[in-house]
């Protein structure tokens, strides 16, 4: 009697799986479906845009402090903020396209590039001429389309890596302005760390390359909110703040009404203390509490950092690749937050045995990957969204621009910088004009 009672339930069960199965696919699959969707589109949105890329030819004198790149970067971060509206990002796939900061040594001639949609070059030239009128802005040709893309192969070779940052995003690298840059008032006398970073840049024999490149897109206000938020709860923490009391569900309260009766009116007084909280706190907490503060008070990036050291077998020189790791060195400041190579993407992969066979094979599929991301712009976690582990993290447009500004000659004095070396002029009044 019991096993028919069974089985009869257990039939209606299957019957109404067969009518109603289909009701739960939305459930079990409309995110991943809305992903893919958004991802086609992104796609279809990306492959419609035109990307330039403009090279920075340095001038020779300029006695602009790195102070003036960051009044570059809040242009540019207005400039190019452009959120899409709903329509806009789910069937346009539309995104607030950003920008690439790319310093590249070829054979020991440095360049700096800017990689941009078309219709922004207006909103670049126009920020960097006003504060650094003297230097010289074109049009360049891709210069990784001058290479195999099919690297690594058996004539060329290459060691890759993505930056993370060791904390949250909300504690600052160490900037310019830790740098003592702006004390000095004689210009030779200053101190940058993009000039070890060229002066390694110049010892890249023939056959060799190395490129660095600094992804940014700006953050509105809206999506800086999580940010903001978590930067400000972390404030509190080292201040040693009390967290405001978070209200209590309505169903809990009623709940202990019942249990032990209306609550007392009769409050507890807390023991008063004798110093403050803020009165507390080392050095190093107002330090850290103040460059928080800082960080969060200026216009923000979404960034990612990599790297790639090629050349062809025959010279390339593995060693090198530790000029670039050594130049991220410069950033690092142990109370607070530094830049370091994220271990998932490093081109370096061993493993224990028995699995040690696939290391070859791994590494190769690494380094094709890592290319193919260089090539197209893309950030590590890409199409996902990354955090500050994984590679993709936030910095503001002073962190920016003390990872990339543009030093004089006396500063700098590395050789095979393109700089311009005459001085441009006006042209002189009374021309015709016709």
């Amino acid at each position: 009697m019991v096993e028919s009672s069974l089985s009869l339930i257990f039939g209606y069960i299957w019957q109404i799986i067969q009518a109603w199965w289909w009701l739960f696919l939305p459930f079990l699959l409309g995110k991943p479906l809305l992903y893919l969707w958004l991802w086609w589109r992104f796609e279809l949105f990306i492959n419609q845009q035109k990307f330039i890329l403009l090279e920075v030819k340095l001038p020779e004198e300029s006695i602009k402090p790195i102070r003036a790149m960051e009044q570059v970067m809040d242009g540019i971060q207005q400039g190019f903020w452009d959120p899409p509206n709903f329509w806009e990002k789910w069937w346009d796939g539309k995104i607030s396209i950003g920008f690439q900061l790319e310093i590249v040594s070829i054979g020991g001639e440095i360049h700096f590039y800017i990689r941009c949609p078309d219709y922004r070059r207006d909103i670049v030239e126009a920020n960097i001429y006003s504060q650094y009128p003297e230097a010289e802005i074109t049009l360049a040709e891709d210069y990784a389309k001058n290479i195999p893309h099919n690297i690594p192969n058996k004539d060329w070779d290459m060691w890759a890596s993505d930056y993370k940052l060791d904390k949250p995003s909300p504690y600052p690298i160490k900037t310019y302005l830790e740098f003592e840059t702006e004390a000095e008032k004689e210009e030779e006398k200053r101190v940058d760390p993009l000039a070890a970073l060229l002066e390694t840049f110049a010892k890249i024999k023939s056959g060799e390359q190395l490129w660095i490149q600094i992804q940014a897109s700006s953050i509105g206000q809206e999506d800086a909110e999580p940010f903001l938020k978590e930067g400000k709860a972390i404030r509190d923490k080292i201040a040693k703040r009390p967290e405001a009391a978070k209200p209590k569900p309505m169903i809990q309260e009623a709940a202990e009404i019942l249990i032990s009766g209306p609550p007392s009116e009769e409050k507890k007084e807390k023991p008063m203390e004798l110093i403050a909280p803020e009165l507390r706190l080392t050095p190093g907490e107002k330090e850290i509490i103040a460059g928080v503060e800082r960080k969060i008070s200026k216009p923000l990036f979404t960034c990612s950092i990599r790297f790639i050291f090629l050349g062809k077998r025959e010279v390339w020189f593995k060693s090198n690749l530790r000029l670039a790791i050594a130049y991220f060195g410069n950033y690092v400041t142990e109370n607070m937050n530094a830049l370091f190579p994220l271990g998932k993407t490093i081109t370096k992969v061993y493993s224990r045995p028995p699995f040690s066979i696939l290391d070859r094979r791994r590494r190769y599929l690494r380094k094709r990957k890592m290319f193919r991301l260089y090539l197209e712009r893309y950030p590590p976690c890409f199409p996902r969204k990354g955090n500050y582990k994984t590679g993709t993290f936030i910095l503001n447009t002073e962190e920016l621009a003390s990872l990339f500004h543009f030093p004089s000659r006396r500063v700098a004095p590395a050789p095979g910088v393109s700089r311009v070396e005459a001085k441009k002029a006006g042209s002189p009044t009374g021309l015709p004009t016709e």
